[in-house]
This record gives C-alpha cells, structure tokens and sequence, in this order.
C-alpha cells in the first residue's frame, strides 16, 4: 500500500514521502497514530504543492538545521530513570518528550518533542541512540543513556579512596 507519511517513522521514512507498505503495517500502526495517510490522487496533488511551498522557505530552514546539526550529533544525553526490582526494566519510561527536555538542559539546544522520532518509548537502563529530524534532509543521532540515579550513589560512595592512617 502507498502512504504518505505525515511525520518521519524511523526506518519507513521521512515526512512528505510517499513509501510503500504493508497493508496491515499501514492500518494497524500508521493509520490510528495519525502517521500517514493513504496515497490517492487528491493527497499526492495536495502533496506537490506543499512540497514547492515548502522548497521556497527550506533553504534557511535547512541551514538552521546544519548548524544544530553540528552541535547535537553525536553527543550524550542522559536521563535518570527509577528501575524496578530486576535492575533493567523502568517503572516509567523515558519518552521524547524526556529526550527533548534533556537535550535542552544538557546541551542548550531546544527542540520540539515532535522532532524526536521514537516509535516506542525507552524502557530499559543503557545507552539508545535517538535519531532527531531537524529538517526534511537533515538528521542527527543523539545518544541517550537511560541510568539509576541510586545505583550511581552506591558506585561513588564505594569508589571513594579510602583513608589509611600511619
């Protein structure tokens, strides 16, 4: 099935592109989070004129998003996050919103939650790496590491030298 897609889904493609895929994909997933719609003749003409709209103004747009570009790619996030009994899983879960927050915070870049593209939220302690869409043709990878904040308490008191007296 051909859709057009209403926001960039990572792995399928970027918004304002029209893809391929499968039925069920396209009615189970996209279709009820509002991620695309159907490829018919009316949505792919309405589609041509937003992109020629939407050429006019990219140009300071997209060097906008090279320069924030160069100062996010790349980089560490991290997020604290409580975890339950079994040391892995999170109660909670670390959304993009929590991710554009932090980048804000950390990095002093600010960016809407829309242009982190998490399909699910992070659910588990570690290092994610995060794509963040700054522009129709400019991406950059933003690393987040999810932590305990009470595991890395215990960790500093234990690596703290200790006194030997003489």
């Amino acid at each position: 099935m051909k859709v057009i897609l209403n926001q960039t889904v990572p792995k399928v493609g970027k918004q304002g592109t029209v893809v391929s895929v499968a039925d069920g994909f396209a009615r189970n997933y996209l279709f009820p989070r509002g991620l695309a719609i159907v490829a018919d003749k009316n949505q792919l003409k309405a589609l041509e004129i937003r992109n020629v709209r939407l050429a006019a103004k990219s140009a300071d747009a997209k060097a906008a998003a090279e320069q924030l570009k160069i100062q996010i790619d790349g980089k560490l996030v991290r997020i604290p996050g409580q975890v339950g009994k079994d040391q892995g899983k999170l109660f909670g879960a670390i959304t993009s919103q929590n991710v554009a927050d932090a980048i804000r915070k950390q990095l002093g870049v600010t960016l809407e939650k829309k242009n982190i593209a998490l399909i699910e939220p992070i659910k588990k302690l570690g290092d994610h790496s995060v794509e963040v869409d700054l522009h129709r043709e400019v991406d950059a990878k933003v690393i987040v590491q999810v932590f305990d904040p009470a595991a890395e308490v215990v960790e500093t008191v234990a690596s703290e030298p200790e006194l030997v007296e003489a």
